[in-house]
């Protein structure tokens, strides 16, 4: 599987309107990429000022993107855009929590993918 990258807002705006998934440190919004390109999953990152100066909101991206090396590989799915928000506790999270966060907030954003593509509204 090959992961891209979310640049442009408009691609930001569709994921945050999809399926959203909070986890101690981290959030992931997730929707399907319209005219997926096979085997391709696309990633987005981003920190608001609700996290601190630019060095702290650049760290928490640096921390995302690091756990999304570590995750995607096995756990993305092609053909869907993902956006990982940095939270307060990205800062701060070890590592290893942070993985595991991620890990569990991909594995229920797929089950409630699953779901809404059942046509189950819930």
């Amino acid at each position: 599987m090959t992961i891209a990258r979310l640049t442009k807002r408009p691609e930001f705006l569709r994921a945050a309107r999809g399926i959203r998934r909070v986890a101690t440190g981290l959030t992931v919004e997730l929707c399907q990429t319209p005219g997926a390109v096979a085997g391709t999953a696309r990633v987005g990152f981003t920190a608001s000022r609700k996290i601190g100066n630019a060095v702290a909101r650049n760290r928490a991206r640096r921390r995302l993107k690091a756990a999304a090396q570590a995750v995607f590989p096995l756990y993305g799915l092609p053909g869907n855009d993902y956006v990982l928000v940095a939270r307060r506790e990205t800062l701060t999270r070890p590592f290893d929590g942070l993985v595991g966060d991620l890990r569990s907030a991909l594995l229920a954003a797929h089950a409630r993918l699953g779901r809404s593509q059942a046509g189950d509204i819930r």
